[in-house]
């Protein structure tokens, strides 16, 4: 069995919602709601919160949590994951990056992620169906098409496959459209090599990481889940949390 190592970046300075980790969701803050729901995943050696910020430092440690401090210029998770990696963290195999703004991510979909890293999986990553045209034609939900052999083949902000010749409205009733979730698994030497890649065309075009990736030959491998997800990126997202908190209550 593959050692995976479970780490969440957390990132202190944000444009839409500043020190978000730190919000209060139901009586824990948000990133010690995702470091608890990550510890329960079976497939984990480690958990770890890599952040930029020393409130957030100290306040994982408050809780007892595992936590390192990294540079504040990371552009992306990935990165800050590596540094995390490359500080403090014994040899693995495979690191999962675990999105900080999830706090409802279940710890079987990290085992369920975890089950096909078998040492040649490369890069790995969650999708789910979608059943909305909301989020079909929303650009801020991801589409992913993959292979018969789900290996990611393009993620795009627009839906993906475009159905020729039937109005939008009929689209998800002739062809299936996923959305992908953010949660990715590194082989550990594939991690090194993906952060020292320049920003790729169809990256700037997209603003897709991913797409860095799949332009330089890596495959990523794609795996379905039926669990939705609630990520928090606003003060609004929050609102729309706590309601679903109070829903599992009563």
């Amino acid at each position: 069995m593959a050692d995976i190592i479970g780490i969440i970046p957390a990132r202190y300075a944000s444009t839409r919602f500043p020190a978000k980790p730190l919000a209060d969701v139901g009586g824990k803050s948000l990133i010690q709601r995702v470091y608890e729901q990550a510890s329960g995943a079976k497939a984990l050696k480690k958990v770890v919160v890599a952040t930029d910020h020393d409130e957030i430092f100290r306040h994982v440690r408050a809780f007892g949590g595992n936590v390192c401090m990294t540079r504040e210029d990371h552009a992306s998770g990935t990165d800050r994951c590596m540094e995390a990696l490359s500080l403090e963290y014994e040899a693995c195999d495979y690191v999962i990056n675990i999105q900080g703004d999830e706090p409802f991510i279940q710890p079987q979909q990290i085992d369920s992620l975890a089950s096909v890293l078998d040492g040649l999986t490369e890069i790995a990553t969650l999708i789910k169906k979608i059943h909305d045209k909301a989020q079909l034609f929303n650009p801020n939900v991801v589409k992913v098409v993959f292979s018969q052999a789900n290996q990611a083949l393009y993620f795009s902000r627009s839906p993906i496959p475009h159905v020729r010749s039937l109005p939008e409205e009929h689209w998800l009733q002739h062809s299936a459209f996923y959305k992908h979730i953010g949660m990715y698994a590194y082989r550990a030497d594939i991690l090194q090599r993906i952060t020292h890649l320049s920003v790729s065309r169809l990256e700037k075009a997209e603003s897709l990481e991913q797409l860095r990736w799949l332009e330089n030959g890596f495959t990523i491998r794609v795996l379905e889940t039926e669990t939705e997800t609630i990520g928090i990126d606003t003060p609004d997202d929050l609102r729309h949390a706590l309601d679903y908190l109070k829903s599992l209550t009563t």
